[in-house]
Order: structure tokens, then C-alpha cells, then sequence
């Protein structure tokens, strides 16, 4: 009897690669059927990139200052990714846009995640603490992580899947992205496990095992 096939994931990341580690660590285990090939990074100091190094995952660091032409740079990443098979990228805190040979490439099949309950503080310039402080600012009740399929702009993909925390008086743009870091960690792995099994179905998905 063969076994299946193990989808393989990309990843593209910018800083410290936390979410990334929670997804390798849940394939290390067995909680998800995939395998991770492949880390870039546009951060040659980046802590995804020593991550994937410790991991003996195949690193690359590609980003302006390798390819200052951004066609030759989106041209590199698309080709780096179909060099090592990868089936599903996913965005671990990447700071930049995806360009449009790799949203072709991967149609429907890539994934990313933010710090707020999407259409909500989305957007350019939302990201990181910057997501964290507007939503103190304005007084929410809730706030939480959303994982959606990347499309062209910013955080404007289908969303795929969502988990809330409350926002308490007591709550500093600090002490929400820890809780909100917390429920990041947890969905992404549960959303990946729901996109293997079928219960999530990608546009573009094919078949990955």
C-alpha cells in the first residue's frame, strides 16, 4: 500500500517566522499531512530564515537588494517555489506584496494571515502593532486573526476562516497582539488541517494528495 502524497507548503516571511514554526512543528508531529520545502525570506536577518535553517529546510533570502529589478524578483520567487513542488504558500508576517507572476502561478493557493476580524483594519500601512493600537483607539469589543486567499491588494482575498478575543478596558495595543499572536498560532494550524481534509475547499486547489 502507497501512502499519500504530502502536500508541500512554501512559506514567505519577513521577521521572526512564529507562525511558521507553529505549522512545522504541527507537520513534525503529524497533526497536519504536509511538508514544508521551502522558506524565502526578503530579510537576510530574518528569524524565519534561521528557523528554516535549524529546521534543514531549504532557505533563500530574495528581496531587492538580490533582484533590484521587481520582475526579475517575482520571476526568482515563482521559479523557486515550483523548483521545490511547493502545492500551498503561505504568509508568515511578509511585508511585501506578492507580485503578479506568483499570484498567477498560485491562483487561489495562497495564504495569509492578519491581526484583526477582516474587512476591519485591513489594508495598506495595517499591519503589526499598527493593527493593534487603531483597534484600542476605536474602542472594540473584539478583535481576533483572519486567514484569507491573497489576491492582489491588500488584505481583500476571500476570507477562509476566523477566531476572535475580546478586548478589555485593560487591554494595551502590547497585551492584544499577544492575545491575538495566541489565536494566530491556533487557526492557522486548523485552517490548514480543514484545507487537507477537504472541509475547506481552495478556488484553485487541484489535488494535493
Amino acid at each position: 500500500m502507497t501512502s499519500k502524497k504530502k502536500t508541500k507548503l512554501g512559506f514567505l516571511a519577513s521577521a521572526r517566522g512564529s507562525n511558521m514554526q507553529v505549522i512545522i512543528d504541527a507537520c513534525k508531529a503529524d497533526e497536519l499531512p504536509a511538508q514544508p520545502v521551502v522558506v524565502i525570506s526578503n530579510n537576510r536577518e530574518s528569524g524565519a530564515l534561521a528557523r528554516a535553517q535549524a529546521e534543514g529546510i531549504a532557505a533563500y533570502h530574495l528581496s531587492s537588494s538580490t533582484h533590484p529589478d521587481p520582475e526579475q524578483l517575482d520571476r526568482k520567487i515563482t521559479s523557486t517555489l515550483q523548483e521545490h513542488e511547493v502545492d500551498i504558500v503561505i504568509l508568515a508576517g511578509y511585508m511585501k506584496k506578492i507580485g503578479q507572476r506568483t499570484l498567477t502561478a498560485y491562483k487561489g493557493r495562497i495564504l495569509n494571515i492578519h491581526p484583526a476580524l477582516l474587512p476591519k483594519y485591513g489594508g495598506a500601512g495595517m499591519y503589526g502593532m499598527h493593527v493593534h493600537a487603531a483597534v484600542i483607539a476605536n474602542g472594540e469589543k473584539e478583535s481576533g486573526a483572519t486567514i484569507h486567499i491573497v489576491d492582489g491588494d491588500y488584505d481583500t482575498g476571500p476570507v477562509l476562516a476566523q477566531k476572535t478575543v475580546v478586548v478589555t478596558a485593560a487591554d494595551t495595543a502590547e497585551s492584544l497582539a499577544r492575545k491575538v499572536l495566541t489565536v494566530e498560532h491556533e487557526l492557522y494550524v486548523e485552517t490548514l488541517g480543514k484545507i487537507l481534509n477537504s472541509e475547506i475547499q481552495l478556488p484553485d486547489r487541484g489535488k494535493f494528495n
